[in-house]
């Protein structure tokens, strides 16, 4: 195997043992000709039409995936200049793939299954270009010239409501159509060529259909969320990853964002210690069980530590009990919160344009996440964090949608799609018609949940009170390791955090960042929640380093292992492990886990 060393969207690797798209071989028709008798006019027909087939299919396909990259209106208008171009390779491949000698040979024993599947291939990828792309860029192509902004600080939601049932309309047909790609009978081809060509191109169309639903979810979410239909009052809890919690980091402040008929208002942002007065939020056993009972930090669950629930939903419901109490939040109740981490902010400037604060400091789309994550722990008081962090936030959020249009629709769409993916940006909504929009697009944070496109946990919590969180840099390698005739897959996974501060910097920073605690100084203690994926199991669960042996136990009604990992600078701790996902696994496993102060996970994929 060999490892790449590109990275794409997210900022994982894949690694694959074939590139190639050779989409029939000719041993299959050399083995057809052998079975079906035909003769030797009709070899020589059927090879070359396979490398018709082969040439025509991959240039469709590229031209398409051109889309799966970051500048979707770009890669948007080179298909729809290539459109006409892109219809005449896939018809010709299907009608060939579809003719005589290929339906005989798709009834022939041995060999059925692999030209069944380079025929569905076929057809699936022409349905695609003939119907939902065409939906698709003419509805973008209408919405490029309108007019999203009034140049007032209000936003014209009306050309995203009109486009919401176009885009939508066309979304559902492309995922129908990759879904009954997922379904062809690939498995059950003899030949590895034939599985590998399928493969290759499950991911390029994974990859095209991923984009279009990212899209079509702003069109049908961004009205609401922004008022369009009624006032929404969000609680905006930023996080500092510098001291993890399973969900992202430690609440260090909260503002109010109030959105109305495309109008957004950023209050102020209260620190986390006007808080404190009003208590903890309400807690279960098993939640008492994991975070309070169990040390060394020994958990409150004050709203400092209200990012500790990995699902979203779970961190809503504390933040609204807590908000209650308060006489702001008596005065003006929460319809639900938006977390988020420098991270985002910094995703949030790089669009808008440099942040300047009130004492001079600029910050860019390339410094704010380290400034906001560890600089400013060396260069300001705790109290004038707060005031820094809210600075930032408000000027990000209240910018996000100004000057908006199609191209920075587009840019947005991504950055959400993005930032939601590692973690950086989650929301959720009291109002459980906007919230399923929500979770469908995959914006509100959750454990693995879902048995057809499985995901592994590993949510890390910082035990010593301290920003040491910033130096702590996790990996992982995750390797397939089998298909199981049942459908289910299996997978071996290396999760590695290594604390990598210096001897002379460890030195230099203060008890705020290396630890309030004398035997914990310049220690990441790291307590570990690694969650199987939703019908699947973890077996041969093992450690390499300083660390406790993983226990069994249970948050929220899902099954668990977890274990404290103590890291000391220059050190590593390893979680070794494998992963059976269920039976109804629809694609590859995945790993969610707590962010890290920058964009890229750390995770590498392998295949066998």
């Amino acid at each position: 195997m060999r490892e790449s060393k590109g990275r794409h969207s997210g900022s994982t690797k894949s690694v694959h043992r074939h590139h190639v798209w050779p989409w029939v071989l000719l041993v299959i028709f050399v083995l057809l000709v052998a079975l079906a008798g035909v003769g030797a006019y009709a070899v020589k027909t059927m090879y070359r039409q396979a490398q018709e087939v082969k040439e025509h299919e991959q240039n469709a396909v590229t031209m398409l995936s051109g889309f799966s990259g970051t500048d979707n209106l770009n890669s948007l208008n080179q298909i729809s200049q290539k459109l006409s171009q892109v219809q005449s390779e896939t018809q010709q491949a299907d009608d060939i793939a579809h003719g005589k000698l290929w339906n005989l040979a798709a009834k022939a024993p041995y060999i059925g299954n692999d030209i069944k599947t380079v025929q569905g291939m076929t057809s699936t990828v022409n349905g695609i270009v003939h119907d939902p792309v065409p939906k698709f860029i003419n509805v973008l192509d209408q919405l490029k010239s309108a007019k999203f902004s009034d140049g007032n600080g209000q936003i014209n939601l009306q050309p995203a409501l009109q486009a919401q049932k176009q885009i939508k309309v066309a979304n559902d047909e492309m995922q129908t159509q990759v879904t009954a790609f997922h379904k062809l009978p690939s498995q059950k081809a003899r030949f590895s060529m034939v599985r590998n060509a399928y493969d290759s191109s499950d991911k390029k169309l994974d990859a095209l259909a991923k984009k279009v639903n990212e899209l079509s979810n702003t069109f049908q979410i961004l009205p609401d969320f922004l008022g369009a239909n009624q006032t929404h009052h969000y609680a905006i809890m930023s996080m500092t990853t510098s001291e993890t919690r399973s969900a992202g980091g430690l609440i260090g402040s909260v503002g109010l964002m109030t959105t109305n008929n495309g109008q957004i208002a950023v209050g102020d942002f209260k620190p986390n210690a006007d808080y404190y007065p009003y208590g903890a939020a309400d807690t279960n056993s098993d939640e008492r069980a994991l975070f309070t009972d169990w040390g060394p930090l020994n958990m409150s669950f004050d709203i400092r530590d209200l990012a500790v629930f990995p699902d979203t939903a779970r961190t809503a419901q504390a933040m609204q009990s807590i908000w209650g109490k308060t006489p702001w939040g008596r005065q003006q109740p929460i319809d639900g919160i938006v977390m988020m981490d420098p991270v985002f902010l910094q995703e949030l400037v790089k669009v808008n344009g440099n942040v300047t604060l009130s004492n001079g400091q600029v910050l860019t789309g390339d410094n704010t996440a380290e400034f906001l994550l560890n600089t400013v722990y060396k260069n300001y008081s705790p109290a004038a964090q707060d005031v820094v962090f809210g600075e930032v936030a408000s000027q990000a959020l209240s910018s996000m949608f100004s000057g908006l249009n199609l191209n920075k629709m587009a840019v947005l769409t991504q950055i959400l799609g993005t930032m939601s993916e590692g973690r950086h940006f989650s929301v959720y909504s009291f109002d459980q018609n906007l919230e399923q929009n929500y979770m469908n697009s995959g914006y509100t944070a959750q454990a693995p949940n879902s048995e057809e496109n499985p995901k592994v946990g590993v949510y890390v919590t910082e035990q010593n009170a301290s920003k040491m969180d910033w130096y702590i840099h996790r990996t992982s390698k995750i390797t397939k390791t089998s298909t199981n005739p049942s459908g289910a897959q299996t997978y071996h996974v290396d999760y590695m955090m290594t604390n990598t501060i210096s001897e002379q910097e460890l030195y230099s920073v203060s008890q705020y960042i290396s630890g309030m605690s004398a035997n914990m100084t310049g220690l990441g203690v790291e307590k570990t929640l690694i969650y199987a994926p939703a019908g699947g199991s973890i077996s041969n669960l093992k450690v390499s380093g300083k660390a406790d042996a993983p226990k069994e136990m249970s948050l929220d009604g899902k099954s668990l292992f977890a274990s404290v990992a103590t890291v000391a600078p220059g050190a590593s701790v390893t979680f070794s492990f494998d992963v059976t996902t269920s039976s109804k696994t629809a694609s590859d496993l995945r790993l969610d886990q707590t962010p890290m102060g920058w964009e890229d996970s750390g995770i590498t994929y392998m295949n066998y």
